[in-house]
């Protein structure tokens, strides 16, 4: 598989205050690769610099090839990024919330009008296209975010932290979709503090902790790296042994 995102020694500091130190990490094309970290691990402000909303102090992201801050106009538009805070707009409709965001990438016309209609669907939402978003449960809303990034079929999706605060019938639905926009041919980098939606989920992950990636593997590997019998060990354990601390303290 070809590498589709690698981040060059990604550092991001606040005054003396280092967030994310020294990011190495390498996806592959076809991946769900899960990022996997307490809160304020660094896990958002990385998505934020892979996606030109921050900029890093150091290091660099290369997209498909390419440094992505020298190649923002032809890179960005082939990203889908699904932010933890809702990025929606509560006094417009579904499908005019969609609209918003699928237009920025050029798209026009009966065009856009075939994206807004195949995003909702996607999404369980097309029913309820022209209600206010306002009037949607959490859910919905967490689902109508999801619309809003993939209207121009990017080749990337980040999705950071989608499930929070949500309901498990919906937190399913949005873990099933992600599945399938893999199936469909999107790359998925995945961002969490809850061990099993990474390990449902994720071909790849990555433990993260105080703004550095502590190791990386899949789910075995990453047991094997602490216990020879994978049997006797959960994720959650793995994370404990190598940072001293536990994931659900957070």
């Amino acid at each position: 598989m070809q590498t589709i995102l690698k981040t060059n020694d990604l550092t991001k500091k606040y005054d003396n205050k280092v967030v994310v130190d020294n990011l190495n990490i390498e996806i592959k094309e076809g991946e769900i690769f899960g990022l996997l970290g307490p809160n304020g691990a660094g896990k958002s402000t990385t998505m934020n610099m892979i996606c030109d909303i921050v900029k890093p102090t150091l290091g660099n992201v290369e997209f498909m090839g390419k440094d992505i801050l020298k190649n923002k106009k032809e890179l960005l538009g082939k990203l889908g990024y699904i932010p933890q805070d809702l990025a929606i707009h509560g006094n417009l409709k579904a499908w005019e919330n969609v609209e918003l965001f699928t237009s920025l990438y050029g798209i026009k016309g009966a065009e856009l009008k075939k994206r807004i209609d195949e995003s909702l669907e996607y999404v369980g939402l097309l029913e309820k296209k022209n209600d206010y978003a306002k009037t949607f449960s959490g859910g919905m809303k967490r689902r109508l975010n999801i619309a809003c990034a993939i209207g121009h079929h990017p080749n990337l999706l980040i999705f950071d932290e989608p499930t929070v605060g949500i309901d498990p019938q919906s937190r399913n639905f949005i873990l099933e979709k992600i599945k399938e926009s893999n199936k469909n041919g999107a790359t998925v980098i995945y961002t969490s503090h809850y061990m099993e939606e990474v390990e449902a989920i994720c071909t790849r992950i990555a433990i993260m902790d105080n703004g550095k990636i502590i190791a990386t593997g899949t789910s075995e590997e990453l047991k094997k790296m602490v216990k020879a019998d994978t049997s006797q060990i959960t994720l959650e354990e793995v994370f404990l042994t190598m940072t001293g601390k536990k994931l659900r303290d957070y």
